[in-house]
């Protein structure tokens, strides 16, 4: 077989825990576009506090998405994945049998609590190989993508058909679905990896914190979901009022995100190809704030807001893809795990402020002062954003060395010296060189065979 074909295992792998991360996504997905038009039915509910039971979700998966990450290095990736299912089960089932906003409220803080994220990358890291991983992180990518669209278009649809309490129990089945894939399908694996490169390193936050490079990209990421859900509290209510039913809104959702999907990948290609992340990154921000704008002026114009829409969502998938790249290639040798983990945090923190404040402005003054917060706050993230430096065109590499290299004490220096390597170390303890190298200038069977020369 082809070095570089997955074997059976690794197609299980893969195929299992994306299809478990994207009914994951699912169910946390669905709510979003219909809890604040169903949601306002509940005993108690208010437009601010239909905002808190949109964010709470991200600040508990703030605050369990680490830790849940280390814990799965001692008790197992499986059981813990299979663990915060459970927890997300029943936080779903909780609010399928209240009827107060408060009950949904703590149901979603349950949903949040169960963090998985970072245990499914781990175990994904345990069952493929080096040369595999990327092929099938790109997967787990795609699958978000791919489970982002479908909720947004699924939600409206089930709860128009059912009610708000059938959305939940669905949610409930979907996290069953997923630890059933977990056990039956997912393999087990046999030793536990410690891949800087996926997991999280003990002591290593500081110097990814300290990072103001990276520090900008978790603004970044924090930005783009303060902006993401505080819309997406006022823009149900605003479609309302511009005379599309609430049952309906999923045709909008459906052709923005199609159109939006077809246009991530030229952009892509323009930033890693022609090496212009940075311009591709500013000139998104500048569409979100074209949006943003142009949402604040719709005002009841269906047509206005709809185009509104499209341009949000265009740039937002835009930075959804080109985001975690920029933190691989900004993150130090060795740390790129840790960097994702903080990276994670500061998206779900975006999470949890964009819908307590998007809710809190909405009840002050309706939707434009929640618009125009969002305009405000993305011209700021402009002016960060004017500060970055173009990022160093370099890949993350983890090579496994034999116990001969293990011994050779000037490898770590050899390694730095070659065309196009940036940085390089060497962990003995975990028998591996982690390297940032620009691939056209030297691939890694290049690396690897000098390795294996010495």
């Amino acid at each position: 077989m082809n070095d570089d074909t997955m074997t059976p295992l690794e197609l299980r792998a893969t195929w299992g825990l994306g299809t478990v991360f994207s009914l994951r996504m699912l169910g946390m997905f669905m709510v979003l576009p219909v809890l604040t038009t169903y949601g306002m039915m509940l005993t108690g509910a208010s437009e601010a506090l239909i905002g808190i039971a949109i964010g709470i979700y991200g600040l508990a998966q703030a605050l369990f998405q680490i830790p849940f990450g280390l814990i799965s290095d001692r008790v197992g990736r499986k059981p813990l994945i299979v663990f915060g299912l459970l927890i997300f089960a029943t936080g779903s089932t909780i609010a399928a049998t209240t009827d107060s906003i408060w009950g949904v409220i703590l149901g979603r803080a349950l949903q949040g609590s169960g963090a998985i994220a970072a245990a499914v990358i781990a175990l994904l890291s345990d069952l493929t190989r080096e040369q595999n991983r990327t092929k099938a992180m790109a997967f787990i990518g795609v699958s978000f993508g791919i489970a982002f669209t479908i909720a947004m278009v699924l939600g409206p649809i089930v709860t128009h058909a059912f009610g708000l309490h059938a959305l939940f129990w669905m949610i409930a089945v979907l996290a069953i679905a997923g630890i059933v894939i977990t056990l039956a399908i997912v393999p087990s694996a046999d030793h536990h990896l410690l891949n800087r490169e996926s997991s999280m390193v003990q002591g290593s936050f500081s110097k990814v914190l300290s990072n103001s490079r990276l520090l900008k990209l978790n603004v970044s990421i924090m930005c783009l979901h303060i902006l993401l859900i505080s819309s997406f509290v006022a823009l149900p209510l605003a479609m309302e009022k511009a005379g599309l039913a609430a049952w309906e809104h999923w045709k909008v959702y459906l052709v923005t995100m199609l159109v939006s999907f077809a246009t991530v990948l030229p952009f892509i290609i323009y930033a890693e190809k022609y090496r212009r992340m940075k311009q591709v990154f500013m000139g998104c921000v500048a569409m979100l704030f074209c949006a943003e704008v142009l949402l604040l002026l719709s005002n009841t114009h269906l047509w206005g807001i709809v185009t509104g829409v499209q341009l949000f969502f265009m740039a937002f998938n835009v930075m959804e893809a080109i985001l975690p790249s920029l933190i691989s290639k900004e993150s130090p040798a060795g740390y790129k795990g840790t960097a994702m983990g903080a990276y994670s945090t500061s998206q779900f923190i975006g999470v949890a402020i964009g819908g307590s404040l998007g809710g809190w402005l909405y009840s002050l003054q309706g939707a434009w002062l929640v618009f125009i917060s969002g305009a405000v706050l993305t011209a700021l993230w402009f002016l960060i954003s004017s500060t970055m430096k173009e990022p160093p065109y370099v890949s993350s590499l983890r090579i496994t060395l034999s116990a001969l290299a293990l011994k050779d004490s000037a490898l770590e220096s050899l390694l730095k010296a070659q065309p196009g390597v940036a940085e390089a170390i060497v962990v003995p303890e975990e028998r591996s060189a982690y390297i940032k190298v620009d691939i056209k200038k030297s691939s890694r069977r290049q690396l690897e065979a000098l390795i294996n020369s010495r």
